[in-house]
């Protein structure tokens, strides 16, 4: 009997049960007034779920889940649940990353909380820092001794030869020396591989970066090639940086499998059907990033007008991606932003997507991308407890993303909002 057959027959067990009925030995249960089970189903109200060692046992209405003797999870009944978040795009990269293998266990959780838990991220892609760091945390999280977010990570990007974008030069010395900028496709090929032999779950290439000055510089499309053909030879995602419309010419032509921006700035912005079309066809996915425009245009000191026009672009970007059945992947590009909180980008997204798209963004797309559909993503038998409570309904509002009751990974509350006034 398959892992999955076997959880249809216990969930059909538990289903059958009366919620008087005993649960089974170290069985947790969480109450919901609503359980969205995923974006394209129709929610369960006055629903209960039953987990058991990190997986999801039974789902259902409440008084059809076996209760009697289970455990709870403090003050995380009651509320709105839905699958675990992934964030597809965030950087383990400030200072307090660093040492991730000796810093004290509990200002390791509390970093990921600030940044990540508290917000309903069970799983994480980071798209650039540096790889032993990154594992070394990961490594951590999962032996227990940090509470934590699933971590997938790219490791080091790969950029143009005297590529570094003026962006980043202004982070310290030492990380900027160990980004690599092949000039030569044995280079690239080395550089990949040895990221990849090192623990990385992605490559992630800069194909065109701004120089400053109106100047870029762009990756050859052979690097490209080669970084691309070696991660998908391992059976591992690439991840572009493409910075404007050329930059995703290069990224389709390399067998790129996700755009981790839209784009925005001089030249051309509007992504045409043409344009569209290759991305849809190819399966591309598209992280769209859409808060991080602002804190950059922001940043650059321009006009309220220039700001809202070019975010207005991203977000058209994003509606004619979405409107021809292209893939939506959620992230915020926290870590480069220290600004971690999601709300902004719920609100921009909610003008190119239904509640139900953002929430597939969350849960269905990522588990889909990364190949790992059948544990993760829903909230269904045989799945990973990974679940996220909310105070209040998205499907009325998308903000409502943002209002995190419990982060639940692996079975295991995480976070847990205090309460009012408390």
């Amino acid at each position: 009997m398959t892992r999955r057959t076997g959880a249809v027959l216990i969930a059909a067990t538990f289903l059958a049960a009366a919620c008087g009925e005993r649960a089974p030995e170290g069985s947790v249960l969480l109450t919901a007034s609503r359980i969205y089970t995923a974006p394209d189903q129709m929610p369960i109200d006055d629903g209960a779920i039953l987990l058991q060692e990190g997986r999801i046992l039974a789902v259902g209405p409440s008084d059809k889940i076996a209760s009697r003797g289970a455990g709870r999870l403090g003050r995380c009944d009651g509320g709105i649940v839905v699958a675990g978040f992934q964030n597809s795009h965030v950087h383990f990269i400030e200072p307090k990353w660093e040492d991730a293998d000796a810093r004290p266990a509990g200002e390791l959780a509390d970093n990921l909380r600030d940044m990540l838990t508290r917000h309903g991220f069970t799983t994480v892609v980071d798209t650039g820092s540096r790889v032993e760091n990154t594992i070394a945390l990961r490594a951590r999280i999962q032996r227990g001794e940090v509470l934590g977010p699933r971590i997938l990570t790219a490791g080091l990007p790969l950029y143009p030869e005297h590529g570094i974008p003026v962006y980043l030069r202004d982070m310290p010395a030492e990380f900027l020396a160990l980004l690599p900028q092949p000039g030569s496709v044995d280079a690239a090929l080395a550089a990949v591989q040895s990221n990849l032999d090192r623990g990385a779950d992605a490559t992630k290439l800069f194909v065109m970066t701004p120089q400053g000055g109106g100047r870029v510089a762009f990756m050859k499309p052979e690097i490209a090639l080669v970084a691309a053909d070696e991660t998908h030879r391992r059976g591992l995602p690439v991840l572009v940086h493409p910075t404007d419309i050329d930059g995703i010419k290069l990224a389709i032509e390399a067998g790129a499998d996700i755009l981790v921006h839209t784009t925005i700035g001089g030249g051309k912005t509007v992504w045409d059907e043409v344009l569209v079309a290759q991305l849809v066809e190819q399966g591309i996915g598209v992280v769209p990033t859409l808060k991080l425009w602002r804190y950059e245009l922001e940043r650059a000191g321009l006009r309220a007008d220039i700001v809202e026009q070019a975010l207005g672009d991203a977000v058209g970007q994003l509606r004619a991606f979405s409107t021809a059945g292209g893939q939506v992947l959620f992230g915020t590009d926290v870590g480069y932003m220290s600004d971690y909180d999601p709300a902004e980008e719920y609100r921009q997204m909610a003008r190119a997507l239904t509640p139900m798209q953002i929430l597939a963004s969350l849960t269905t797309a990522p588990a889909a991308r990364w190949k790992e559909g059948a544990s993760r993503g829903r909230v269904a038998a045989g799945q990973d407890a990974d679940l996220v409570v909310l105070e209040a309904d998205p499907a009325e509002n998308a903000a409502h993303f943002a209002g995190v009751r419990c982060t639940i990974r692996a079975g295991q509350s995480i976070f847990e909002a205090p309460r009012s006034g408390g």
